[in-house]
């Protein structure tokens, strides 16, 4: 009653909606990067939108059902392939028992969802069943061989949606500014400012190249808390975003917050696309 991995692709990752409020201990939330594409890929098989399901960069994910079960991909568009057959992106569909399922390279986006009617059972840590890839709390980083147990079907049954193409992607991100801006000669100037994402952005952080961001001060903060969205600016002068797996605290003024409904931006920003900062 489990998954069986034969392939992992760059980093395939088990991830629910996180660990919330335990920061005051050390310890990040976690969970999808994309929220919406992973509730998405839940409610497609009748799930729970808090069930475990796997999270894949850039695709590249293979799998076996060692039973038959209810999947569905959502997030990044990619090809899906059930036992060398193409298999629908976005709406649920049946596999049998010992059937292989096979992701594509991702074509646009970077995050893939894959849930399974049932979700994937591993034992949860701290409320949540999310590896989180700073700490290292929550299950390993699932690799070649891993066996993923599944749950038992609950919730109210698949929902009705069909997605027959991937939603158009936006290629900016809303700020906020933050409660360091005054650290920053000219705020301003972030606003319509055009970044390329960095190749060793990861779950931690979204990393920008472009426009050096010159600081008013000089000296550094002791170190303060971090939220999901902050935006730090080390010495460097290139901004750097803070996704799930950011770490609770850090020294480096935070200039500003993404809004949380641009989150999935960052999530799906593949390394040398261009956004577009905005100020609200």
């Amino acid at each position: 009653m489990s998954l069986l991995v034969t392939d992992a692709g760059l980093l395939t990752t088990v991830q629910d909606r996180g660990r919330p409020g335990w920061a005051h201990l050390g310890v990040p939330r976690a969970g999808a990067l994309d929220g919406p594409a992973a509730a998405l890929a839940n409610r497609l098989v009748g799930n729970p939108v808090s069930a475990a399901l796997l999270e894949a960069t850039l695709g590249g994910l293979r799998f076996r059902a060692e039973r038959a079960c209810l999947l569905a991909v959502t997030g990044a568009a990619c090809r899906v392939d059930v036992g060398g057959r193409p298999a629908p992106w976005g709406a649920a569909f049946s596999v049998r028992a010992g059937t292989e399922v096979a992701l594509g390279p991702a074509s646009d986006g970077a995050r893939c969802y894959v849930a399974v009617r049932g979700g994937i059972a591993v034992p949860p840590v701290l409320g949540s069943r999310s590896t989180d890839t700073l700490s290292w709390v929550g299950p390993p980083v699932v690799t070649e061989g891993t066996r993923l147990p599944l749950g038992a079907a609950s919730g109210d049954g698949p929902a009705d949606v069909v997605m027959t193409a991937a939603p158009h992607r936006r290629r900016e991100l809303l700020l906020h500014l933050g409660p360091r801006a005054d650290w920053v000669a000219d705020p301003g100037s972030l606003d319509g400012a055009t970044y390329r994402v960095g190749t060793d952005s990861d779950r931690v952080g979204l990393r920008l190249d472009g426009p050096v961001v010159r600081r008013a001060r000089s000296g550094e903060l002791m170190s303060e808390g971090i939220v999901l969205g902050a935006v730090q600016l080390p010495p460097s002068g290139l901004p750097l975003v803070f996704l799930h797996d950011h770490p609770t605290t850090g020294g480096y003024p935070v200039i500003a917050v993404v809004d949380e409904a641009d989150l999935p931006v960052c999530a799906q920003a593949r390394p040398g696309e261009e956004l577009v900062l905005r100020l609200r």
